[in-house]
């Protein structure tokens, strides 16, 4: 099982590192009537506004979810055609409890306010969209990495 965590976590950064850049272009409406970059956001739920702390913050859940998938999904995800699958399904998944609630409330809002807020709608697709692609990267690779690191 530790090749498939080492899968997950090399997959999960991947798949992190492409969202990351997504999230760097994106920006966000702020209560003040501004624009705030998403990785800046993202920097907010640890209390800072740094988009080095946000990169690390982000990249730091992007190895932690690629081991949960891994975890959930290695019995599941064991060819490309089916991670990209699983994949998508677990992104979809993680847009819903990481974007549309774990966020929200850690910087104060309610859940779901990213689609309740007319101003913020598109940022909610934009999140469903990198959300998605992350996991559509993490559920292509992970199979990879798992066959090129398997023991033999």
């Amino acid at each position: 099982m530790q090749y498939r965590i080492g899968a997950g976590v090399v997959a999960g950064l991947i798949a992190g590192l492409v969202f990351g850049m997504m999230m760097q272009l994106m920006n966000a409406p702020t209560p003040e009537g501004g624009q705030m970059p998403m990785m800046a956001m993202v920097a907010k739920v640890v209390g800072s506004t740094s988009l080095a702390v946000g990169w690390m913050y982000h990249l730091f859940n992007s190895a932690v979810i690629g081991v949960i998938f891994a975890w959930l999904f290695s019995n599941r995800a064991v060819s490309v055609g089916r991670g990209l699958a699983w994949g998508a399904v677990y992104g979809i998944a993680w847009w819903i409890v990481g974007g549309q609630i774990l966020m929200p409330i850690a910087l104060g809002m309610p859940p779901f306010a990213s689609i309740m807020v007319p101003d913020m709608r598109m940022v909610a697709i934009g999140s469903l969209i990198g959300h998605i692609i992350y996991g559509l990267i993490l559920g292509g690779l992970f199979p990879v990495f798992v066959r090129k690191a398997r023991p033999v």
